[in-house]
């Protein structure tokens, strides 16, 4: 792979990403779908659990997806949480001409129904994840969210 062949793969696993969120946010299950391998692995566990205290704010969320196929269909919107996702510095490393892998620095506001115990969820933290090139398409192959701070109110 030569450094424009390089420059452009980290660019499409950049647009990539930028979908992800998309659809993550638009509860576009679709979407998200067509942007994940067939055998992917999405770990969520913990993701809405601050690091600092151990208060889980959202165990709901707590689950593992084993494949594109067990994507649930609702998402968020299914529980009545509209989320805002901002993916912030991003280190993507090539290992081949067909994987990838990356740590993104990212920041999401969960914004919670009327009647639960929080109005808004806001959590920091970083989505690790690998890619494959399939054809001519990059997708996520595994992907797991940790965080470094959770603020509710």
């Amino acid at each position: 792979m030569n450094e424009l062949e390089r420059l452009i793969a980290i660019e499409e696993i950049k647009r990539l990403k930028a979908r992800y969120f998309r659809a993550v946010d638009s509860s576009d299950a679709e979407m998200l779908g067509g942007l994940l391998a067939e055998d992917c692995m999405l770990d969520y566990r913990g993701s809405c659990t601050d690091p600092a205290t151990g208060r889980d704010y959202l165990p709901g969320v707590n689950m593992v997806v084993n494949g594109r196929a067990a994507l649930p269909t609702g998402g968020l919107a299914s529980m009545g949480i509209v989320s805002v996702h901002q993916g912030h510095h991003c280190e993507i490393e090539l290992t081949s001409d067909t994987t990838a892998q990356a740590l993104w620095s990212m920041t999401d506001r969960l914004y919670l129904p009327d009647g639960a115990p929080f109005s808004l969820v806001t959590g920091y933290g970083h989505y690790h994840e690998t890619y494959e090139k399939t054809g001519a398409t990059w997708e996520i192959r595994t992907l797991r969210l940790t965080r470094i701070r959770i603020d509710a109110i």
